[in-house]
């Protein structure tokens, strides 16, 4: 088991964050992600640390989501202050991600903005499928702009969509290809595609290695179901390139690192796999915690 992992992609699961997620919620995380009932129900902030100290897993960076497209009844934000409230009550374990919604513009750019630099959040956070816009459309370009100004990378669900709602798919607009564009736009932007690029993977692993600051995200499938080449990339010439992930709840903390383990990886690469990537991602030395020994 690891010792002093850090999870970048992680989601609240109390009664307060339940209050604000859809009602479909146990169709999807349940019935499709294979989440157990009692932890889709939902789990205090205690209980979530109890498991992560089981998995080995220092630090997690929580997620304030903004999901959903104008108009549709599966649209829904986690309010920053939320997150903000675990992040205060436990300043050890938590840094905030904050969400982002490309239809709200500038005035979604601002509440951004006052998320880092009032709020202490770390990074922004997004999903282009639930909006059904792809990374490379001009509405989230204020977004990465402002991310550049504030020198904090972006997580973009990258892949196929893996969500519905009322029997509406939302199409996968996020293939890797489409940030390259963004990269070659603006490349002192810091490019995170979380949850491995599947069915895309190699195509994934493609713009990390064109692109200097493009970086993937292995959280939400399973370790022994990524694909081959993904494992070799992590193990070889892409072992700068990767953070460790599980979107919880949509993966379990323990069984996640125990599948990592199992992958026989060398320990120089697991090392930056589980923490030292994703401190020098998110420059996290400057907030105290720090590189491995090794």
């Amino acid at each position: 088991m690891p010792t002093g992992a850090i999870d970048a992609v992680v989601n609240l699961w109390t009664e307060e964050v339940m209050s604000h997620r859809p009602e479909w919620r146990d169709g999807f995380f349940v019935e499709k992600m294979k989440v157990d009932q009692a932890t889709s129900r939902g789990i205090e902030i205690d209980e979530m640390l109890r498991r992560m100290d089981a998995a080995g897993i220092e630090r997690g960076f929580l997620v304030a989501p903004k999901v959903g497209r104008l108009g549709h009844r599966s649209t829904w934000h986690l309010p920053y202050e939320v997150v903000l409230r675990a992040v205060k009550a436990h300043p050890d374990r938590f840094f905030g991600l904050a969400g982002l919604d490309p239809t709200e513009g500038m005035k979604g750019v601002w509440e951004f903005q006052r998320a880092v630099e009032d709020y202490g959040f770390i990074g922004a956070h997004g999903y282009p499928h639930w909006f059904e816009i792809a990374p490379d459309a001009a509405r989230w370009y204020p977004f990465y702009a402002k991310c550049i100004e504030l020198d904090v990378p972006v997580q973009l669900q990258i892949g196929q969509s893996m969500v519905y709602a009322s029997d509406y798919p939302c199409r996968s607009v996020g293939r890797p290809i489409t940030l390259d564009g963004v990269a070659c736009d603006l490349p002192e932007l810091k490019l995170v595609g979380i949850h491995v690029g599947i069915p895309w993977t190699e195509e994934m692993i493609a713009m990390a290695w064109k692109h200097k600051n493009v970086f993937i995200g292995c959280d939400a499938h399973r370790p022994p179901y990524w694909p081959e080449s993904f494992v070799r990339y992590i193990n070889s010439f892409g072992q700068d390139k990767v953070i460790f992930g599980t979107d919880f709840p949509v993966l379990d903390f323990e069984r996640t690192t125990a599948d990592i383990e199992a992958l026989g990886l060398k320990e120089v690469a697991k090392r930056k796999l589980f923490r030292d990537n994703v401190i020098k991602l998110y420059k996290l030395e400057e907030r105290g915690v720090k590189l491995s020994d090794g």
